[in-house]
């Protein structure tokens, strides 16, 4: 049994699909080559090392003076015995002499002494010494073999004491390594001097192609296989995104763009319609079913690899954006940007595609901060991809995650941006009509059987559980349905929250800056869900705007028309009167023209929807006619889809208030004279001129141009000859601007060409020679005639004569 186990405990363990993820066979080719190098450079610094200490132990060596050899002790005690009795007797000593030299004989330096010298046994060094003499004084000594390098090992303790021990140390042979060294350097040299086989530029493309097609194939079977089974060859996605990292200079960029779409195209297809969530401890350590332990591989694979593709592609426009090249300069920075375009397309792509699946919220703090970016294409890429996420977003995670990384950006760059990236919150899904269109769609209505079906089919008693049970899914059908509402709304009114947060803040820190006119735009859209509290110092703001003047005509129509959409909405309830925006509005109406500002007549009409239609009732009978006249000769001098526009705006005027058709007469309704230089459509006797222009534009080159004067001459009738086809009177009159617009520089509809009849070049030559042939035949036939006439009365005259 033991052995069993041993023997299981020997084998090799396979490892498990999390470490084969974390490493790949790249990456420890990479570690052992750094392990390799790092303990070659180690062994190199280890040599020096010990040759610099070598060199400085030989050096100590030769300067320090060696110690005399010790004697036996008998030889010592009867030579020193013998020659202190020759020397000098003790008993003609003193005793104080002789307990000194006792004293000297007992210390060391005594011993190592130059007997030769005079000089006390403990005098200092003079300074004045020579070297020379210095030198002379060591002992030589032969250094017939090189010293030893000994390795220190842990000493040995004994009854006498302590023993060191130490090993000696192989001595490499430095000579015959550098003579390695050179011979490998002399064959690298031998190496690269052999020249390498020039190909012609036929020869190198067609090699390119060659590789190329290798590639694509295998970029090919890798993504059939990964989509045939992806539970299977998951694995495989980490082949693939490894060929990101190409590096033949010939085919990188294709190639590195050709597996960034395809990796993109395959986690669109294999991606569930799930967010995958990370296993807690206890459910790792749980024992499952194997299909179960498949799926839980796959998902933690799945996200992982999705997890480095995003990774791979943010460090694409990171080194792009750096202007970074990589030490391998397989890549010019020039081909950085189209790659750097790809991995945006990409990002684009995944955003709109899985706006439920993990990561998403960082794409959109990739994507948001590109949309002001100085390339136009990269710009334009991220705004159309947030642009499609609000479009197709009803619950509103997503939208919410946008607008606070755009809020964020807006105030980190202290409101330096581009106005398109303000502009992309007219896209937001917020209305109270599709809110409710969605609430319905979440929570259908559900039948439930009628009383006489009741009757015919179940019994007293089934009867009686049968309302309980409708009962009960009555009150659950109406708990989701509030719950998935209550939801959507708080969603809602906190992106809400935050979009005017931003556009107060504009308005209120930087209203000089290029963002307020799309401040101003979508305030005009989301008005109507402001708190009411805010509308008095809105209107206060958007009137102190208009009056300063710095604002141009466009940004001054946003603001008429964001506080008529507030005042139409909530503001019914509020005591507001308007005046002053009417006023500004009818001033500047005559700042429209056929060049520039055409495009602003647009806004106009809006604005005039807003303030007339939906107020009809707050009008007086003066300002109505003072605006008809006015955009009556304001029709005159536009383009054609303007006149449209404008003409179909007074249809409305016409059906919508009473007596209009009072301008339709040459006899005045009262007293005064219309007075058209002034500003004030209350005081400017409207009343008292006549619609003239009507006659004009009824000549117009535009063919619906004239029929629309036609039809307002005849009164603007609903029935009868008079009236308008359904083409034209069921459309708004922005609908109508908008369909007859001219950006082409084309007629609009286009001009009916008359086809002329085909004749033959030759014919029409034949029959223009005829007909001067026949000219010129008649002339000579009535010459001739009026020649022989006269001949004939001179022939008659002179008979008669004679």
């Amino acid at each position: 049994m033991r052995g069993c186990l041993g023997q299981r405990r020997n084998k090799k363990r396979v490892p498990s699909f999390r470490k084969l993820l974390r490493t790949s066979q790249i990456k420890l080719d990479n570690k052992l080559k750094n392990k390799q190098y790092k303990q070659k450079s180690a062994a190199k610094k280890y040599r020096k090392e010990q040759k610099k200490l070598r060199e400085a132990v030989r050096d100590a060596i030769s300067r320090k003076p060696f110690p005399l050899e010790e004697c036996k002790k008998k030889q010592v005690a009867g030579k020193y015995k013998e020659e202190e009795e020759d020397a000098l007797p003790l008993d003609m000593m003193d005793e104080d002499d002789l307990k000194l030299m006792e004293d000297l004989a007992q210390k060391a330096s005594f011993l190592t002494r130059d007997l030769s010298s005079n000089e006390p046994v403990h005098v200092k060094k003079r300074k004045h010494e020579s070297v020379i003499e210095k030198y002379e004084k060591v002992p030589r000594r032969m250094q017939t073999e090189p010293e030893k390098e000994l390795i220190h090992l842990l000493p040995i303790k004994d009854k006498s004491g302590i023993i060191p021990q130490a090993v000696e140390k192989p001595v490499l042979n430095v000579a015959h390594d550098e003579e390695e060294g050179t011979e490998e350097m002399e064959e690298g040299e031998d190496f690269v001097e052999e020249p390498l086989p020039v190909l012609t530029p036929e020869e190198m493309a067609a090699q390119r192609r060659q590789k190329l097609q290798e590639r694509k194939m295998h970029i090919a079977a890798l993504a059939s296989a990964i989509l045939s089974e992806p539970d299977n060859n998951i694995k495989k996605l980490k082949e693939l995104r490894a060929m990101l990292m190409e590096q033949d200079p010939n085919v990188a960029v294709i190639v590195r763009k050709l597996v960034m779409v395809s990796l993109m195209e395959i986690f669109k297809d294999i991606v569930p319609s799930y967010k995958i969530r990370p296993l807690t401890e206890a459910e790792k350590a749980t024992k499952v079913k194997k299909e179960t332990q498949k799926l839980r591989e796959f998902e933690e694979g799945l996200v992982s690899q999705y997890k480095f593709y995003l990774e791979n592609l943010e460090q694409t426009i990171k080194d792009w954006k750096q202007r970074k090249l990589k030490k391998s300069n397989v890549i010019s920075l020039k081909a950085y940007k189209g790659l750097a375009e790809v991995a945006v397309k990409c990002l684009c792509e995944l955003l709109v595609a899985l706006p439920h699946f993990n990561f998403h919220n960082n794409i959109i703090v990739l994507i948001v901060p590109l949309m002001n970016d100085p390339s136009k294409m990269i710009s334009e890429l991220c705004f159309e991809a947030v642009k499609k996420l609000f479009k197709q977003d009803k619950l509103g995670y997503a939208s919410l995650g946008v607008v606070k990384v755009i809020s964020g950006l807006v105030r980190g760059r202290n409101y330096d941006v581009r106005p398109e990236v303000l502009k992309v919150f007219l896209h937001l899904r917020i209305k109270e009509v599709e809110l409710q269109k969605d609430s319905e769609d979440i929570a259908p209505k559900k039948k439930f059987m009628t009383y006489k079906e009741k009757r015919k089919n179940l019994s007293r008693m089934q009867r009686k559980w049968k309302k309980a049970e409708e009962k009960l899914e009555r009150e659950l059908l109406e708990a989701e349905a509030s719950e998935s509402k209550e939801k959507k709304l708080k969603l809602h009114t906190e992106t809400l929250n935050i979009v005017f947060v931003t556009y107060f803040r504009i308005l209120k820190k930087a209203q000089k800056s290029p963002l307020l006119p799309a401040v101003l735009e979508g305030l005009a859209k989301f008005a109507h869900l402001i708190n009411v509290e805010f509308f008095d110092d809105l209107l206060i703001v958007l009137h102190s705007l208009i009056a300063s003047g710095d604002l141009s005509y466009r940004e001054s129509l946003h603001c008429i028309l964001s506080a008529f959409h507030i005042l139409s909405g909530q503001g019914d309830v509020l005591n507001i009167d308007p005046m002053k925006f009417y006023t500004h509005l009818y001033k500047t109406l005559f700042s429209l023209h056929a060049g520039g500002t055409n495009e602003d007549i647009g806004i106009v009409l809006q604005c005039l929807d807003v303030m007339f239609a939906k107020r009809r009732k707050q009008v007086s009978q003066q300002r109505a006619l003072a605006f008809l006249k006015r955009l009556s000769t304001l029709a005159l001098h536009v383009l054609p889809n303007s006149s449209v526009g404008i003409l179909a705006t007074n249809r409305i005027f016409m059906q919508m208030f009473p007596k209009m058709d009072l301008l339709l007469d040459n006899e005045s309704q009262g007293s005064g004279v219309y007075l058209p230089e002034l500003d004030e459509p209350e005081h400017c006797n409207a009343q008292n001129t006549a619609l003239w222009e009507l006659h004009l534009l009824q000549r117009h080159y535009h063919p619906t141009v004239q029929k629309f004067a036609a039809h307002l001459i005849a009164g603007a009738p609903t029935e009868g000859s008079g009236a308008l086809s359904l083409d034209f009177s069921q459309r708004s009159a922005t609908e109508l601007f908008e369909a007859y617009c001219m950006k082409g520089m084309t007629f609009n509809p286009p001009v009916a060409s008359v086809t002329p009849r085909r004749k033959d070049t030759f014919s029409q030559m034949d029959s223009f020679l005829d007909e001067e042939l026949n000219k010129q035949l008649q002339q000579h036939i009535s010459e001739t005639v009026v020649h022989k006439s006269l001949d004939f009365a001179k022939h008659l005259k002179e008979t008669s004569l004679s």
